[in-house]
């Protein structure tokens, strides 16, 4: 079961790897070709939450391919957190895509569409299925919610004041959102839509982030006997079998 594993990681690391570097590259290969500017383009690139969800996915999967191989037993308590993150991370990419930005026309030119897929729905799916299933995830304990709602605090704060000073890197044009329903210009209430989609995307993250850790806790069928007796205490830590 650990080997196998670790091969479905392997193989949607190197996905998930091919994905981003091939979208980057037709980005930059697009921006160049019309004059932009590539070192805006590629800020800009990296201030998608889809990206950056993405990219911890990849470093995630990258270190998780590697520990089934060489450790026996659970994983270490950091990288469980960690890869706890990736997975709220990128089920909310996957919730907003699919319901707020499934439809919406993507630049003719410059959006790969098998890479578009793969980073909305083949990442978050399978990082989904790896949490309740891959072998050596730990308990955590649910003050680790917050731990996980950081990123995305820090994300949105970064993305609302930089965007009005942010620029479509060919044209120019200000302000630069990653996301149209972040833009109080184009949304119907200007800021109050802003803030409730901000609102419903943080309650998403802290919901995906609460069902995850409570997965870490209760969703093992060789610690069924454990009970967790309150908010900071955790199940015996002792190695659970490897296959």
């Amino acid at each position: 079961m650990r080997i196998g594993f670790a091969a479905l990681r392997a193989v949607v690391f190197l996905l998930m790897v091919a994905a981003v570097a091939v979208q980057l590259g037709t980005s930059i290969h697009s921006t160049s070709d019309r004059g932009g500017s590539v070192a805006g383009l590629v800020t800009n690139f990296f201030s998608f939450f889809t990206i950056d969800s993405n990219v911890l996915g990849i470093v995630v999967l990258g270190i998780g391919a590697v520990l089934l191989v060489v450790r026996r037993g659970d994983d270490p308590g950091w990288f469980t957190a960690l890869r706890a993150a990736a997975v709220t991370y990128l089920v909310t990419t996957g919730v907003v895509y699919n319901l707020l930005l499934r439809n919406i026309p993507l630049p003719q030119g410059t959006t790969v569409g098998w890479s578009n897929e793969v980073l909305h729905v083949v990442a978050p799916l399978y990082l989904l299925i790896d949490w309740l299933f891959a072998p050596g995830r730990t308990p955590l304990r649910l003050r680790a919610v917050w731990g996980i709602a950081v990123f995305p605090i820090v994300w949105a704060i970064y993305t609302l004041i930089r965007a009005p000073f942010a620029a479509e890197p060919v044209s120019g044009k200000q302000p630069w959102y990653p996301y149209p329903f972040l833009n109080p210009q184009t949304s119907p209430n200007g800021y109050l839509s802003v803030a409730f989609y901000v609102v419903l995307i943080a309650v998403v993250i802290l919901v995906a982030g609460y069902a995850v850790v409570w997965v870490s806790r209760r969703w093992n069928v060789t610690r069924r006997s454990d009970a967790v007796a309150g908010d900071d205490a955790v199940p015996d830590r002792r190695p659970a079998p490897t296959e």
